[in-house]
């Protein structure tokens, strides 16, 4: 049995509206608080971080990074083949950035001692590079996970190629208190191990004289193919010929040449006529080294 229900003054009550008069029914935006809406991450754009970012110091990664810088109070990952390469040149736009605040770099287990006179060239004072040594990695984690609880550093860089998941882990979670950026130099081969780390990024070097870079990992869509990013080292700017800023073009002439010839021409061959072919002839009174 039905049974009618009224509303107090003995009206019925009114029908629920038809599907298809939902429609004209106006919805009004949802208004939200600035810090909320701030912190919500819709999937399909860039993340806009709650904290602060250091400006890498190159257009193009800006461009793909949340916040367009490196980020603060989270971990970084720098993924390449070999280690002691090129991190200094990808990072040291934004460390001179944040020498000239008077805020201090801090290196942690570099696989070879920072070399001072590269960074003068790269605008990097040394009396604003603290470098600690530690060779094992028991010792490297440990360091960089104090480094990060006592927010002592405007940047922080630190090889750990062996650490694992868990360890990575608990530094992300030390990061969220620590006012700049936290830099982890990893193994390329890291690449297929999850991590914690909001941002993951492999580097690898060009041959003329660029950096590429490919986001592994961001808060936002997948980065497709590579980046670009022109990065001369520091001292061969002021030095470099013309022809020797481009040795792609040397290299593709000499390809050319050696087809027209009918003659194979390898790498190596290449990239001494880049530099200029050294003397065949071997000093006299002297053996040949053993290859």
């Amino acid at each position: 049995m039905a049974i009618s229900l009224s509303w107090a003054d003995g009206e019925h009550t009114p029908e629920a509206p038809q599907p298809s008069s939902l429609a004209s029914v106006p919805r009004w935006p949802v208004v939200l608080p600035h810090a909320v809406e701030s912190a919500i991450w819709r999937g399909d754009a860039l993340g806009t971080p709650v904290t602060t970012t250091v400006g890498t110091g190159f257009e193009a990664l800006d461009a793909e990074l949340p916040g367009h810088g490196w980020p603060c109070q989270s971990l970084t990952e720098v993924l390449q083949v070999q280690s002691s390469v090129l991190e200094w040149r990808l990072l040291a736009p934004a460390m001179h950035t944040l020498v000239g605040q008077g805020k201090q770099i801090v290196i942690v287990g570099p696989p070879k001692p920072p070399h001072l006179p590269g960074l003068k060239h790269l605008g990097l004072d040394e009396r604003h590079i603290v470098w600690i040594q530690a060779d094992k990695p028991v010792e490297r984690l440990w360091a960089t996970e104090q480094l990060i609880k006592a927010n002592a550093a405007g940047m922080l860089v630190s090889w750990l190629p062996q650490a694992r998941q868990e360890q990575i882990r608990r530094l992300q979670v030390c990061a969220q208190s620590c006012d700049g950026p936290v830099i982890l130099c990893r193994p390329a081969a890291a690449e297929h191990e999850a991590s914690a780390a909001p941002l993951r990024l492999q580097a690898r070097l060009g041959i003329d004289w660029e950096l590429h870079v490919h986001l592994l990992k961001r808060k936002g869509p997948p980065h497709e193919g590579e980046l670009t990013l022109p990065s001369v080292p520091g001292g061969l700017d002021a030095i470099l010929t013309p022809r020797l800023r481009h040795p792609s073009r040397l290299i593709a002439a000499r390809k050319r040449q050696g087809q027209s010839q009918g003659l194979p021409q390898d790498i190596s061959r290449e990239f001494s006529h880049a530099v200029g072919n050294p003397s065949s002839r071997r000093p006299s009174g002297r053996s040949a080294p053993a290859h």
